[in-house]
């Protein structure tokens, strides 16, 4: 068990150097606030439109096959399975249509007249001819029950619910996994502190927000390593689970996150102790940059396809 690897989620992946790691974090911050604000109030064919786009922007930077094999293909079953299962429940928008006048209302009308016979025989089925508008032809093709086999209906509006979950689903999950597949931590933390530097205007710490996500970022692999190294040390001493029973299966587990948080704790104290070492005392005394941002012309290429993409998401990606 290697959870640095068997974890895709969330990781940089520092070779091969695309296309898309030379771009300018803050520009891949744009394009990522804009994947996840296009899908607001769209339709279901700029949905899918963005899951295309997510798609081919992967090929096109030729991202190994290896590494994003597992998260495309999980998340795309996931999202593949959740669209058959909201498509095929009930919308519920299922109403029981009463008409409001009784269905043999011509016979009633018959009948209080005192005929009998032939002529109320005629006037039922006279009746049932008007009431009947199964046979009847509509004005257009519109079908709002798309498919009905035996127990499964897929309505329209069950259909349109389901495209909604899951290109959601997909274009959020997967858009802030490739941004952090192709952004360094550094990269990330410098972007946002640019960003935010209007904000120092109303004495916002930006510099320190900046800082406090970079060692997050950082501290994140020491977690996964303490989990791994933990797993390995329960499963190296073979405990038979079934003979120690829920109760002690219980406390083991317990001592276990008790030692994974003191870990993490020691590990937490490291940093601070390297960094009262090195005199850092404040992060405007002491600025430490780790990335120079820099506008080459491929970043302004990225921003013209940003404008395009957003003239087309005003132009027809509106919900109808």
């Amino acid at each position: 068990m290697d959870l640095l690897r068997s974890l895709p989620i969330g990781l940089y992946l520092e070779q091969p150097i695309t296309w898309l790691h030379r771009l300018d974090s803050r520009i891949k911050l744009v394009w990522l606030m804009s994947f996840l604000i296009a899908p607001i109030l769209s339709n279901a064919v700029w949905r899918l439109g963005l899951v295309v786009l997510l798609m081919v922007i992967t090929l096109v930077a030729a991202i190994p096959f290896r590494v994003w094999k597992r998260q495309m293909g999980w998340l795309l079953t996931f999202c593949s399975l959740l669209l058959i299962v909201s498509a095929i429940l009930p919308d519920g928008l299922s109403v029981s249509h009463q008409p409001r006048l009784p269905t043999d209302e011509i016979a009633f009308e018959m009948q209080s007249l005192g005929r009998v016979g032939e002529d109320l025989e005629n006037a039922t089925t006279m009746a049932d001819s008007v009431t009947d508008t199964g046979g009847l032809p509509q004005p257009t093709a519109y079908r709002y029950i798309l498919l009905s086999a035996g127990p499964l209906t897929i309505t329209r509006y069950s259909l349109d619910l389901g495209v909604r979950i899951s290109t959601l689903l997909f274009t959020l999950v997967y858009s802030t996994n490739l941004y952090l597949l192709t952004t360094a931590s550094e990269e990330i933390a410098v972007g946002i502190e640019s960003v935010m530097k209007p904000l120092r205007r109303l004495k916002i710490p930006v510099t320190e927000i900046a800082l406090t996500l970079t060692l997050s970022l950082r501290f994140f692999p020491l977690v996964l390593e303490e989990i791994q190294n933990l797993y390995r040390s329960v499963r190296t001493r073979a405990i038979n689970w079934k003979k120690l029973g829920w109760r002690r299966a219980t406390q083991i587990w317990l001592l276990v996150a008790e030692r994974l948080l003191e870990n993490l704790l020691l590990r937490a104290e490291q940093i601070a102790n390297a960094m009262k070492v090195r005199g850092f005392t404040s992060p405007n005394q002491h600025r430490v940059e780790w990335h120079q941002l820099k506008i080459n012309w491929w970043d302004w290429i990225a921003l013209f396809a940003l404008t395009i993409f957003w003239g087309m998401r005003l132009v027809w990606g509106w919900e109808s």
